[in-house]
């Protein structure tokens, strides 16, 4: 039976990320256990091989974050994010991926993956990724950030750019400039700096932001905003 959820006060900062890794690859599932060991301020909780054994640990364990390959047998990291996703109390979800930027990470952000990184990301690097996923924060391998943009410029037919200015329609004017500033990749504190906000009403308009976008995090606003050609 799956255990409740923790209690959202419970602050990531105040206690050890939990975490849950999912990949097909014992060998990298053992790698990354290590690494995430000791004084990391992390700890692994799970570990599942698919898809569809990632929803179940998930639920088993409540993490903090989903470390997720994408290519995996029976249930890829695409759909898997999608129903992790949609759980109650959803932890992050982070990609780990040996390729760039390329059409399944571009649609497991769609699917509400708050970024993703390589597997030969430093290892220090990898672990603060982990733990700004946990606070809600976008996590990129800062070498295919640039890639990724790319990819949604080129991939953002017609169509798509017009539903994505249908969808920023439903912003007021202050609304859509944090949006531009979430696609231009910046924090809270860049945000207000720019605009002359507090971080406290960033935050505010953040949160409002995704509400009416009906998105899970800031790297899908993100994605939105390049599909629309704002930035």
């Amino acid at each position: 039976m799956a255990r409740v959820a923790p209690d959202a006060s419970s602050v990531a900062g105040e206690r050890p990320v939990r975490l849950v890794i999912v990949d097909d690859d014992p060998m990298v599932r053992t790698g990354l256990r290590l690494l995430f060991g000791g004084p990391s301020g992390i700890e692994v909780v799970g570990e599942a091989v698919d898809g569809s054994e990632a929803v179940i640990a998930v639920q088993a364990h409540w993490p903090d974050v989903v470390l997720m390959d994408i290519r995996m047998p029976r249930l890829d990291g695409v759909e898997a994010a999608k129903r992790v996703r949609a759980l109650p109390r959803a932890p992050q979800v982070v990609a780990l991926t040996t390729f760039d930027a390329d059409e399944y990470v571009l649609e497991m952000i769609r699917n509400g993956a708050c970024g993703f990184l390589l597997k030969d990301t430093p290892p220090e690097e990898l672990r603060a990724g982990v733990r700004a996923a946990a606070r809600g924060e976008c996590v990129f391998s800062p070498k295919v950030l640039r890639p990724l943009v790319d990819l949604v410029a080129s991939t953002a037919p017609g169509s798509r750019r017009a539903e994505a200015h249908r969808q920023l329609d439903r912003l007021t004017d202050r609304e859509r400039e944090v949006a531009i500033g979430l696609g231009q990749g910046w924090t809270n504190a860049e945000i207000g700096d720019a605009l002359g906000m507090g971080v406290s009403t960033v935050k505010g308009h953040v949160s409002r932001v995704l509400a009416k976008l009906c998105m899970n995090n800031r790297a899908q606003a993100a994605v939105l905003i390049h599909e629309a050609g704002l930035v």
